[in-house]
């Protein structure tokens, strides 16, 4: 026979072998294959299935980390703007302390200066009355030098006192 064409016998051994290898492979290598593969898929469904978890756990940690940094900067707007207020607070505080401060060395030094000038004024008064009484003296004493002039003055004086105690 030809090379192309199989002779009946050699093709019924071929397919008793191919009967016996597909009975042996199916009863005993395919089940494990088709273990292998059912395992390697459990395998790679889990592993997609974790990664899958993995990527919502990702995604629910930024979200919670974006929320905690928004947290964080309403709080250190909040005590950035809490400390402003306080140190305006200190800061009017201190004014008003010093304008208070001012105040009252300005009123003490006023104070001082009308006492220093009520001094002064009434040693001014003292110097007058002492130099008046002197100039007065000095004044008497050279017109009332004659006795007649003397005489004259005490009766005008004496006048001049009764002429006040009627008036009164």
């Amino acid at each position: 026979m030809g090379l192309l064409t199989p002779d009946s016998g050699l093709l019924f051994w071929m397919v008793v072998c191919f009967g016996v290898v597909f009975f042996i492979l199916a009863k005993y290598a395919f089940p494990v294959i088709i273990n292998a593969v059912d395992k390697r898929k459990k395998y790679i469904d889990s592993s997609l299935e974790a990664a899958r978890q993995a990527n919502e756990q990702l995604q629910q940690a930024k979200t919670e980390v974006e929320n905690l940094l928004a947290e964080a900067r309403r709080q250190q707007s909040a005590i950035l703007k809490e400390a402003a207020a306080t140190r305006d607070q200190i800061v009017a505080d201190a004014r008003g302390r010093a304008r208070e401060e001012a105040q009252k060395a300005l009123d003490e030094t006023r104070h001082q200066i009308a006492a220093e000038k009520e001094s002064a004024v009434n040693d001014i008064r003292r110097q007058v009355a002492v130099l008046s009484v002197d100039v007065a003296e000095k004044i008497l004493r050279r017109e009332l030098s004659k006795d007649q002039e003397q005489l004259d003055f005490i009766n005008r004086m004496i006048a001049e006192v009764e002429s006040e105690r009627e008036i009164k």
